[in-house]
């Protein structure tokens, strides 16, 4: 069996050629002749599958390494029996760590204390449900909007959106449509940005296309929003320097790329395409993800306010200041390359490990101190 696979998804090649031959492709480089003749493709978000690339190729199978699939042609792929999977979740985690990143920056820059404030949480699934977890966790008050999940379980925890509007911060997590009820193509227009509270932060880790641009930046000229926090944007990979000019913090629509949110979307597909073809699945996410550089973290609850222990906690895993510094360098870039640089940013980004492999050491297991870590992801242990 051949396979051919992005070669951005890490250990593709070691974990799939245990079922066929696998061949490495840039994203961008898989054409209809690299499939022509192969039965297996994995891709990620830059590999548009369709009629265009797969109408005379003998592949049978697609999986792409990323939660959505708005980049598949899901309706050709079931016309002509082509199995199919996505890693939904699989990098749900990370996002919600980015978050939590973002969350204690901001609050450091601003001079925020995040305890009590409120964050409104515009859809509610995989992400959004553990964002809600975690904010409520380093004690923020949580509000839910979700209208499918309102309808279906009649759940009154889920507000109508403008109950969310007086929210010191909002975040989406909404996957990106255009049509029907619940749309979110510019969901966050400005009449929703004018709606908002003086000073609110706004995050948008969802989809560029769910906050309208130009309606962003004209909230931030205009004083109404305090900050706003940017890992998607409209356009990618040509992205409005402007926005990212006016932004708290910008990053290259890399909140889900952790290791672990990688290696587990990988995962899943090798499993779904080993189920398809009827073989056995010889390996999981610990075949594969290496030890973390950071197994352990002494936190001394002598050096600040539990807040700042926090955000030095996470920093020490996770900079974010990094990922905002490394696409700024887009701002002094001649026009003709800052698509290029934006790419490479996220080909090439450095490996990044969750909470959850680290060990925190503190002295009281009980202290509120102590259950933000564990609240955030971090695993504990008493000195």
């Amino acid at each position: 069996m051949k396979i051919i696979a992005d070669r951005n998804i890490p250990f593709a090649a070691e974990c799939f050629s245990s079922i066929g031959e696998v061949e490495v492709v840039a994203g961008q480089d898989i054409t209809p002749g690299v499939v022509a003749d192969a039965d297996c493709l994995l891709v990620r978000s830059v590999t548009k599958v369709d009629s265009n690339l797969l109408a005379e190729s003998s592949v049978r199978f697609v999986g792409t390494a990323t939660i959505g699939f708005e980049h598949i042609d899901t309706d050709f792929l079931a016309r002509h029996n082509t199995g199919f999977a996505s890693a939904p979740g699989s990098n749900a985690n990370s996002v919600v760590e980015y978050i939590v990143a973002a969350l204690l920056e901001v609050g450091q820059k601003a001079n925020l204390n995040l305890k009590d404030k409120s964050i409104g949480v515009i859809g509610v699934g995989n992400i959004g449900s553990k964002v809600a977890e975690k904010a409520a966790a380093i004690g923020m008050k949580v509000c839910l909007n979700d209208p499918p999940l309102q309808r279906q379980t009649g759940d009154a925890k889920y507000l109508p959106l403008e109950k969310l509007f007086d929210c010191d911060f909002i975040t989406l997590h909404t996957p990106l449509t255009f049509e029907g009820i619940d749309r979110t193509f510019y969901l966050a227009d400005e009449r929703f940005f004018k709606s908002l509270k003086k000073g609110c932060i706004f995050f948008n880790t969802s989809r560029g296309a769910v906050a309208d641009t130009g309606a962003l930046k004209a909230m931030i000229k205009s004083g109404k929003l305090g900050a706003a926090v940017l890992d998607v944007w409209e356009n990618e990979p040509s992205i409005d320097t402007e926005l990212l000019e006016m932004a708290a913090i910008g990053t290259p629509h890399i909140a889900g790329y952790s290791l672990d949110g990688k290696v587990a979307g990988m995962i899943m597909i090798y499993k779904a395409a080993c189920e398809y073809f009827g073989l056995e699945a010889g390996f999981d996410t610990k075949s594969f993800l290496p030890e973390p550089a950071v197994r352990e973290l002494k936190v001394n609850p002598q050096t600040g306010s539990e807040q700042d222990m926090l955000r030095e906690a996470v920093e020490k895993i996770y900079n974010i200041k990094k990922d905002d510094s490394n696409l700024r360098r887009i701002l002094n870039m001649p026009l003709g390359k800052r698509c290029g640089l934006f790419e490479k940013l996220r080909s090439d980004y450095p490996v990044r490990r969750e909470f959850q492999n680290t060990t925190v050491v503190v002295k009281d297991k009980n202290s509120g101190l102590a259950n933000k870590l564990k609240g955030i992801g971090f695993l504990l242990s008493k000195e």
